[in-house]
């Protein structure tokens, strides 16, 4: 089996590696110190399982799991967690695999023998063992595989059909989300101008008038314009307002 080990801690991926070459049967094919870099990995690697921490820096475990199951054939996941006990319940209940730090070597062995692919529903319910983090990413299935979207770096989000198109600096890709739901989760980054659109609040430029009577959003770096409806145009002017 092919493993990817993640962990912000070098000693941690050591002891892992170690644990797996003693087990033996298993190929640790990486490693990977956050979330972002074991996504990609994932994609260029295709391990077979991914030994996860939760607490990292930047992206963490949870997030970055959310990611893999929008693979087309995700890989299973064993989370590695200081967690207490008592919190524990929580993975048990969602019938998801982890390991205790630190790790011992019969627990890894018990837990290898029973991997399995999580899915986004147990991961959020697993979100709510602490203050959940607010994405960094956003995800989407493109023809190069899992392309992450740093939020910070989009300019819009517009949703056609059953998808939302993300603009950012790159380009743009589409992502099967709500835009409700990435409303709601991303309040105080985006500001609704449209029933179908969202606007980033560090990249308004401006809200102009055309002659028609229609209001338009500009933003930087890019090209065209986002639609202000009259329901929104009054909280679209408070919020520039502030900027």
């Amino acid at each position: 089996m092919r493993v990817l080990i993640v962990d912000d801690e070098a000693l941690a991926r050591d002891r892992l590696r170690r644990l797996l070459d003693a087990i033996g049967g298993y190929e640790c094919v990486g490693e990977a110190g956050n979330g972002r870099d074991a996504v990609e990995l994932v994609g260029t690697l295709r391990p077979d399982l991914v030994l996860l921490d939760i607490r990292m820096p930047g992206m963490d475990g949870l997030e970055a799991a959310a990611h893999l199951t929008r693979l087309e054939e995700p890989p299973a996941v064993v989370f590695c967690t200081a967690y207490e006990e008592h919190a524990i319940q929580a993975f048990d209940l969602q019938a998801v695999g982890y390991l205790l730090k630190p790790v011992r070597r019969d627990r890894l062995e018990a837990t290898l023998t029973n991997t399995r692919r999580v899915n986004r529903a147990q991961i959020q319910a697993l979100g709510q063992l602490e203050e959940a983090a607010r994405r960094t990413h956003l995800s989407a299935r493109t023809h190069r595989g899992l392309e992450l979207v740093p939020v910070d770096e989009i300019r819009y989000l517009r949703a056609d059909s059953k998808y939302v198109t993300v603009r950012h600096g790159g380009g743009e890709v589409l992502v099967d989300e709500a835009l409700r739901d990435l409303e709601v989760e991303f309040s105080d980054v985006f500001v609704r101008v449209h029933r179908n659109a969202l606007a980033a609040h560090r990249y308004i430029v401006a809200v102009e008038k055309s002659s028609d009577g229609q209001h338009h959003m500009r933003l930087r770096d890019v090209e065209e314009t986002l639609d202000i409806s009259r329901r929104h145009l009054p909280g679209v002017r408070r919020l520039v307002k502030t900027l």
